[in-house]
């Protein structure tokens, strides 16, 4: 079994206009930065995006939404996307706004087969518009359905030719959860390793989950906002 794909323009060769997307990262940290670049030179249309945040406007899922790809986002923030926000205020772009909490649990719940869950979060807020509200044990619940998508574009640290995936410390934020949520599944990889060398427990994602992996290469890692003090 060899899930290994040659680079990102063969693995998303599959992606036609309209697909909704599942991308790991948290703002620019565990980006898949390959993939993305794939997609803006394809320039597949229509997409839904499921991701924290867009990044920022020249990197990451902003050259995306720069391109006018991008049809909707499903996020928790704006962020630093300046464009991000002028295109959702010109209309141009459709938003679906989370709780952090809530997208972390839609997703999870993707994965694992439940169709929708009750939270007590966004209950009398206007996250509850529209949705079925119910009372559990005198406390107040808003049903929030499960995400899933055609795609997970899924960035992780180590992988090797089955699957097995290692994230380093924060960059491991949705990827995990992505990679249960989707029907076709692509992680791409900074070091891709021979069997074996990954030790069983430290792995993140199993590689029943992934269907084609890659390594990557020339990785940028911005920081987002940069923040220093005086020595």
């Amino acid at each position: 079994m060899d899930k290994r794909i040659p680079s990102a323009d063969a693995a998303i060769a599959k992606l036609t206009d309209g697909a909704t997307i599942l991308m790991g990262g948290f703002g620019l940290c565990g980006i898949p930065e390959s993939l993305i670049a794939a997609v803006r030179r394809k320039g597949t249309k229509d997409l839904t995006i499921v991701s924290n945040n867009a990044g920022v406007d020249d990197f990451g899922i902003g050259v995306l939404l720069e391109q006018r790809q991008v049809k909707k986002m499903i996020s928790t923030y704006v962020g630093e996307n300046k464009l991000f926000e002028q295109l959702v205020l010109s209309g141009e772009l459709q938003v679906e706004l989370n709780p952090q909490g809530t997208l972390s649990e839609r997703l999870r719940a993707g994965g694992a087969g439940i169709p929708a869950f009750y939270t007590p979060t966004g209950y009398g807020t206007m996250v509850a518009d529209g949705k079925e509200t119910r009372e559990f044990d005198g406390h107040q619940y808003v049903m929030e359905r499960a995400i899933r998508g055609n795609f997970a574009f899924i960035k992780a640290w180590k992988g090797d030719r089955w699957g097995n995936l290692i994230y380093r410390k924060t960059a491991r934020n949705f990827n995990p959860m992505m990679a249960t949520a989707a029907d076709y599944v692509i992680a791409e990889v900074e070091e891709l390793v021979e069997l074996g060398q990954l030790d069983a427990n430290q792995v993140h994602t199993p590689g029943i989950f992934i269907d084609a992996i890659f390594q990557g290469a020339n990785y940028e890692k911005r920081i987002e906002r940069r923040t220093t003090r005086k020595v």
